[in-house]
C-alpha cells in the first residue's frame, strides 16, 4: 500500500530497476503511449494524479517517486552529479518497463531534471514539458541571464540555504499551521498555489510533501561554511545540493546541443514566488528586501533571474534548431496544473498530439 491513498483509476506498484526500487503510479492502458511525470521538491508522484487521469485515450501515465521522496527505496543522492542520479534512475525505470521513448513532463525541480534528461538522452524523449521549472543554471548563487556564479564557491546555493525548521517539521510529520515561516502546510498553501486557492486534496498533498526523506545527507543536504555572503556553500549530498549551479551548470551546453531536439512546452504561473526573477526562496531577493542582514548589494549578489535564465537557454536551444513555446497561466502560482487543471490540459494535450 502506498503511504498516500490514490485516486480511483490510479494504480500503485513497486518496480525493481537496475538502480533502485521505484514506487510508481500508473494510469491508462499498459500499451498506451508513455507519458513520464517528474515531480518537484517537497512533493511526490501524488501531485500528478489528477492530470494523469485527464490524459487522452491511448496514453499511459507513469509517475515515479524520485530518489529521496515518497515510497521509493531510500538511497542517497550524489549531488556532485547534478541531476545525474535522477536522470539515470528514470532511464533505468523506462528500461525496466521496456519503454523506448516517452513524452516527459516535469514540475519545478522535476523541470530541471527533464532538462537533464534531454541533455543526456534526447533520443528517448518525444516531447518535454517544463512546468514552473527551476533555472537550467540551478537554484541560487548565480546572476545574469548566462548564469554567472556570484562567487567561485557558489555560496548561497545548496543545503545550507533551507530554513532548518522546515525539514525538522517534515521529519516530525507536522500537519499544523503553528510556524508561520516553516510549517509544511503553511509553505504549501502560501507558495505552491496562489492564495486563497486550496486544492480539494489538500490533506493528501500535504501527506505527499511529508514523505520527503530528511537527514544531513538527505534533505536538505550538507553544506560548508563560506567567507562569502550568505556564508554557506554547497555540500555533496541531497536534492538541494544537486540543484546547485556548482553541479548542474555544465548540463546547459549539453541541453542546447542535444540531438535530436524534442519540442518543448514551457508552462508557468504568472504569480509564482518560488521560481521567478525575484524569488522569495533566493538569497539575492531576501537580502535586497532586508530580510537577511549583510547583503553585499546588487552588483555582487542580485536576485537570480530564474525565468529570464530559462528563456535565454530555450532561445539558444531554438537557435540550434529546436522549438519551444512559452505559456503563462494567469492567476496561478507555482503549480498551475493543480490550480487550473482543465486550462493546463488544454495546453499539454497540444504537445502530446
Amino acid at each position: 500500500m502506498p503511504t498516500v491513498p490514490t485516486l480511483p483509476g490510479i494504480t500503485s506498484k513497486m518496480v525493481e530497476t537496475a538502480r533502485i526500487k521505484t514506487h510508481v503510479l500508473f494510469s491508462g492502458p499498459d500499451d498506451g503511449t508513455a507519458v513520464l511525470f517528474v515531480h518537484g521538491n517537497a512533493s511526490s508522484s501524488t501531485y500528478w494524479e489528477e492530470i494523469m487521469l485527464k490524459l487522452p485515450a491511448g496514453f499511459r501515465g507513469i509517475a515515479p517517486d524520485l530518489r529521496g521522496y515518497g515510497d521509493t527505496e531510500d538511497k542517497l543522492i550524489d549531488a556532485t552529479r547534478g541531476m545525474g542520479d535522477w536522470v539515470d534512475d528514470l532511464l533505468a525505470l523506462l528500461d525496466a518497463l521496456k519503454i523506448d521513448k516517452a513524452h516527459v513532463i516535469g514540475h519545478s525541480m522535476g523541470g530541471t531534471i527533464v532538462l537533464g534528461l534531454v541533455a543526456g538522452a534526447a533520443e528517448r524523449v518525444l516531447s518535454a514539458t517544463l512546468v514552473n521549472p527551476g533555472s537550467p543554471y540551478g537554484f541560487g548563487g548565480s546572476k545574469d541571464v548566462n548564469g554567472t556564479p556570484n562567487y567561485d564557491d557558489f555560496a548561497g546555493s545548496g543545503g545550507g540555504v533551507v530554513n532548518p525548521d522546515f525539514p525538522k517539521l517534515i521529519a516530525a510529520g507536522d500537519r499544523s499551521s503553528d510556524n508561520p515561516q516553516a510549517s509544511p502546510r503553511v509553505v504549501m498553501n502560501s507558495f505552491y498555489w496562489k492564495p486563497p486557492f486550496k486544492p480539494a486534496r489538500e490533506e493528501d498533498l500535504l501527506s505527499s510533501l511529508l514523505t520527503e526523506k530528511i537527514g544531513e545527507q538527505k534533505y536538505p543536504g550538507d553544506f560548508v561554511a563560506s567567507a562569502n555572503w550568505p556564508n554557506v556553500a554547497p555540500g555533496k549530498f541531497g536534492p538541494i545540493n544537486a540543484l546547485s549551479p556548482k553541479y548542474v551548470g555544465d548540463s546547459v551546453e549539453r541541453f542546447v546541443n542535444a540531438s535530436p531536439k524534442p519540442p518543448i512546452l514551457w508552462i508557468r504561473g504568472d504569480s509564482d514566488m518560488i521560481v521567478s526573477d525575484n524569488s522569495f526562496f533566493d538569497f539575492g531577493t531576501l537580502g535586497k528586501l532586508g530580510y537577511v542582514p549583510g547583503w553585499p548589494g546588487e552588483e555582487v549578489y542580485p536576485p537570480q533571474p530564474m525565468v529570464s535564465q530559462t528563456r535565454n537557454v530555450l532561445e539558444q536551444y531554438k537557435a540550434k534548431g529546436g522549438s519551444y513555446e512559452e505559456v503563462v497561466m494567469a492567476d496561478t502560482a507555482h503549480s498551475p496544473y493543480i490550480e487550473k487543471p482543465d486550462e493546463f490540459m488544454a495546453e499539454f494535450v497540444k504537445v502530446l498530439k
